[in-house]
């Protein structure tokens, strides 16, 4: 599902700078400045945010998922046939589908150079299950989950659950990456304060700078695995020193950084600065997530107005996926009106439940009537604005208008990122510093199925998504789900959820679309994979 063209030319849309280009320029400069030093072996990237919050089992956000996939590793990976493979661990499973035993690899070391033992994996897997909606689901049927040695996990189930292995294998998200006992053993609630990991990269907490500038080193201890890299699978072979994420948050200057060599490699250019690239023979695009990603708007369910379904309802009828596709891409030749909630090109499309106006261009006049027979108030509904980030800064204010126009009150509060995704786990009234309203993208990997997808999960104020949709009728079909024996099967259940979620609008799908990376001809060896990978990529000198 590509649906790149290069050399299509793109719309012009404006965007807002966070910062002024002078002390853009000034910042960058200071951010590049000391790795100078190790210029023929240190890849620097722009990705798509800063990053602030580093524990990735307590939040979804992208950025901090990237970081984990850089200092931690998984008992087994997902290949690109989306197969599930090992990692840490080779596996077997018992005749009767119960028992799972996983036996990790020898010679397998913490950063620190302390031996990674099963029972760091066990508690590691507890924390995860807690906060991941498919791991809930695998913990909910299970017996116990222990070690049985030092290198050996048994995870006994009280019936059987088919996708075990697909959840152990996971690329996003929540990833179960594995941790040291003593971190894992941090209570879910709280951020992990130690970031010793045993994947193939270091975390440099002396030069971290919070949202400005994170450094990761070549763990030389890392065994990698003998298969060829494919996806999150196979070989994780570090092939430079350094890795530096920087942050700038001005797309024009982090382009001018990668053209002129300061930089190596941009996560996510706005689309309408890709012809300028096109013309430099120095720089490639390289579309990393070829399922695209989706983006989607969430309300919570816990406070007025949006605890009122209709209204909830009517707040979807109000907005398009084709005004914030064209506000947030423009160049349609790199997003795709998509109304499954699932992604489109996956097995389990469908387009059970969809309202005709969300691929069309909304219905603010029936958003009007039901706003009206709902009995809504005039309730200020209060909308998280991201304003640093491209891929999430055009929804909140195309949804805001899209809103006024059915008659709702909008205020939009505008912050960074990386202050979003810590206040959107809050579960405070909105006088408190709560929420209406977020908007957020998925790759396709996170949407794929109801077990995997963050907002399918109904669990309400104990274990949901952000947001809190409580709906035992879907968490009851996701068990349906998971128990069943046939694609054909799935995709009957999958359409019903599908059917259910909209009805009590879980989300809002807003479309799906790809932004391609670019990249110094000076790197080779980039993979495909559910975020951008940097093992196996070699820089020349």
């Amino acid at each position: 599902m590509i649906w790149f063209k290069s050399g299509a030319s793109a719309r012009k849309r404006s965007t807002t700078a966070a910062l002024t280009m002078a002390s853009v320029v000034a910042l960058g400069l200071a951010i590049l400045a000391p790795a100078a030093h190790a210029a023929g072996t240190t890849i620097r990237a722009v990705m798509h945010s800063g990053l602030r919050v580093l524990d990735p089992i307590i939040t979804t956000a992208h950025i901090t998922r990237n970081h984990g996939y850089m200092i931690y590793d998984t008992l087994l990976s997902m290949d690109s046939n989306y197969k599930p493979q090992p990692q840490m661990a080779e596996y077997k499973v018992s005749d009767d589908g119960l028992t799972y035993t996983l036996t990790l690899r020898e010679g397998l070391l913490w950063h620190d150079g302390t031996p990674v033992t099963a029972e760091d994996c066990v508690a590691s897997l507890k924390r995860w299950a807690q906060r991941d909606t498919g791991g809930q689901m695998m913990m909910d049927v299970t017996e116990s989950l222990t070690a049985a040695d030092a290198r050996t996990i048994v995870l006994k189930l009280k019936q059987p659950f088919a996708p075990v292995l697909d959840m152990l294998a996971k690329p996003s998200s929540v990833v179960p990456f594995m941790m040291p006992k003593k971190v894992a053993e941090t209570p879910s609630t709280e951020s992990i304060t130690d970031q010793t990991g045993s994947g193939p990269f270091k975390f440099v907490k002396g030069e971290f700078q919070p949202g400005v500038k994170v450094v990761y080193e070549k763990f030389d201890k890392y065994i990698p695995r003998k298969e060829p890299p494919s996806w999150t699978a196979g070989g994780k072979v570090v092939k430079v020193d350094r890795v530096e994420w920087i942050n700038m948050p001005d797309a024009q200057t982090a382009l001018n950084a990668l053209g002129s060599g300061e930089i190596d490699y941009m996560e996510a250019p706005p689309v309408d600065l890709l012809p300028m690239a096109e013309g430099n023979r120095d720089l490639r695009k390289f579309i990393w997530n070829p399922l695209g990603s989706q983006t989607m708007g969430r309300m919570n369910f816990l406070y007025p107005p949006f605890d009122n379904v209709k209204i909830r309802r009517a707040a979807m009828l109000a907005m398009n996926q084709e005004d914030v596709l064209s506000a947030l891409i423009g160049n349609p030749d790199y997003y795709k009106i998509c109304a499954s909630m699932y992604g489109c090109g996956v097995p389990l499309e469908t387009n059970a439940g969809a309202p005709p106006s969300l691929t069309l261009k909304g219905d603010p006049k029936a958003a009007q009537a039901l706003l009206k027979e709902a009995g809504y108030d005039g309730t200020p509904v209060v909308i998280l604005q991201p304003t640093d980030v491209i891929t999430t800064a055009a929804q909140p204010v195309v949804a805001a208008q899209a809103l006024r126009a059915a008659g709702f009150k909008v205020v939009l509060q505008p912050m960074d990122w990386q202050t979003l995704v810590t206040r959107r786990a809050s579960q405070a009234p909105i006088a408190e510093g709560g929420w209406h309203m977020f908007f957020t993208n998925w790759i396709g990997a996170e949407v794929w199925t109801p077990l995997v997808n963050p907002m399918m999960n109904a669990r309400g104020k104990k274990g949901g998504f952000f947001g809190w949709m409580d709906d035992p009728e879907i968490e009851a079909m996701r068990v349906s789900f998971a128990a069943a024996k046939t694609l054909e099967e799935q995709k009957a259940i999958a359409a019903k959820i599908q059917q259910r979620a909209y009805d009590d609008v879980a989300y809002v799908p807003l479309g799906t679309y790809i932004i391609p990376a670019l990249y110094r001809t000076s790197l080779s060896g980039l993979l495909q994979g559910p975020a951008p990978l940097f093992w196996n990529v070699k820089k020349a000198n």
